[in-house]
């Protein structure tokens, strides 16, 4: 391959649709560093590893020498991004975008090479605005346009609310990419409409349209549902070392070759192709394959000591190879007459309930330090500490307090 089809096989790596992809290819063959843009409303403070998977993709574009903007929408979050929603969102408060939008700032940097990252706000532009100019820009597009937007449509069929206000967000997104002359936005498959409305009022403001990529969205845990925080299936980047292992081991072997995809720098397509065909001869053990995807988010969120010393702790409690200190501790106040032993593998979050908790206790499945345990009476007081491990790979350490 030539230069320029390796980078478009890079950019393509993962991608949901390229549009246009010709004009993809005719902007790179002009030698110049395209602008990619890529905007986030700071509606949390903290980051998941599915949010990376458009971080990865601009890392990549900053590897092959472009110009990489991380635009923080906060102007925009005070509107409230209606994407996939069957109601109307709660806008931010002006602190809360600006407390969120510090957070995210630093932690992007952990993906993104923090001297080729060009940072901006969306109030540059849009806190300049009077109304004037928001009714000229929202007479660029009509209701009936909007109501094409799947969620939009599924609202109004269903005689669902929808504000006014939301229509400006689509609007205001596309406008972004006319503020910053984008030659190439990436969001997730659900961004689409709005990509694509970036395109529209750029041609209206006599610009070259953006080429829109897309990106799929990142299955959590479980494999089924979309990586998120309010569902519980998700790793979050500033989570310890220890629990980016532990919960990457938990992944189904399907899902592994995704994630292998979508957040892998280190291992490439045509390896990946190597890899899979040796688990299928037997030549390699799925496990093998996890724990180095697992090192490798591990150490890009930490660093290669914690990494190892997270890997180290997972074989000592799964595997029964090597020193269980080496488990993060994690301490627990304990009350005045102690814990019994079903409250106490609730309370160290590896069972939900205390009813899943003795059911685990009834199937053998709980061990105290790698001992099966399945005394129910049993009280553990202030000064306890010990492995707490429910299953194959649903452990913690922990201290009472």
């Amino acid at each position: 391959m030539n230069e320029l089809d390796q980078a478009l096989a890079l950019i393509a790596r993962g991608a949901d649709e390229i549009i246009k992809k010709e004009d993809l290819e005719a902007r790179l063959k002009t030698g110049r560093p395209l602008r990619i843009k890529a905007g986030f409303d700071p509606t949390a403070p903290d980051l998941h590893i599915g949010h990376t998977v458009l971080l990865n993709k601009m890392r990549q574009f900053q590897d092959l020498g472009h110009q990489v903007i991380f635009l923080i929408g906060d102007f925009t979050g005070m509107i409230g991004d209606p994407t996939g929603k069957n109601v109307t969102r709660k806008p931010l408060t002006r602190e809360d975008v600006l407390a969120n939008a510090e957070t995210y700032a630093e932690q992007v940097y952990k993906v993104l090479d923090r001297e080729k990252t060009e940072l901006r706000f969306n109030s540059e532009w849009f806190g300049k605005m009077g109304a004037a100019d928001m009714i000229r820009l929202a007479a660029q597009h009509t209701v009936a346009r909007m109501l094409e937007r799947d969620d939009f449509a599924k609202r109004y069929k269903a005689e669902q609310p929808i504000a006014i206000h939301e229509f400006l967000y689509p609007l205001v997104q596309g406008y972004d990419s006319v503020a910053l002359e984008a030659d190439v936005e990436l969001g997730g498959t659900d961004q689409k409409f709005n990509l694509l409305m970036g395109r529209a009022l750029q041609e209206h403001h006599g610009q070259a349209p953006q080429i829109v990529l897309t990106m799929p969205l990142l299955e959590g845990l479980d494999g089924v549902a979309k990586m998120s925080k309010s569902l519980g299936n998700y790793i979050g980047i500033n989570e310890p070392a220890i629990d980016i292992v532990t919960k990457t081991m938990k992944i189904g072997d399907d899902l592994m070759w995704r994630w292998f995809e979508l957040l892998s720098f280190e291992v490439s397509l045509d390896e990946l192709a190597t890899m899979k065909a040796d688990i299928a001869s037997g030549a390699l053990n799925p496990r093998d394959a996890k724990l180095r995807l697992a090192r490798e988010l591990a150490t890009r969120f930490h660093d290669a000591g914690a990494a190892e010393q997270a890997i180290a702790g997972w074989h000592a409690v799964v595997r029964g190879e090597g020193d269980t200190s080496l488990l993060p501790l994690t301490d627990i106040a304990a009350p005045a007459e102690g814990f019994r032993l079903a409250a106490l593998l609730t309370a160290a979050g590896v069972t939900p309930s205390n009813s899943e908790a003795n059911r685990k206790l009834k199937e053998r499945a709980v061990r105290i330090d790698g001992e099966v345990v399945e005394d129910t009476s049993r009280v553990f007081t202030a000064g306890f500490e010990g492995v707490l491990q429910v299953g194959k790979r649903n452990f913690t350490r922990i201290r009472l307090i």
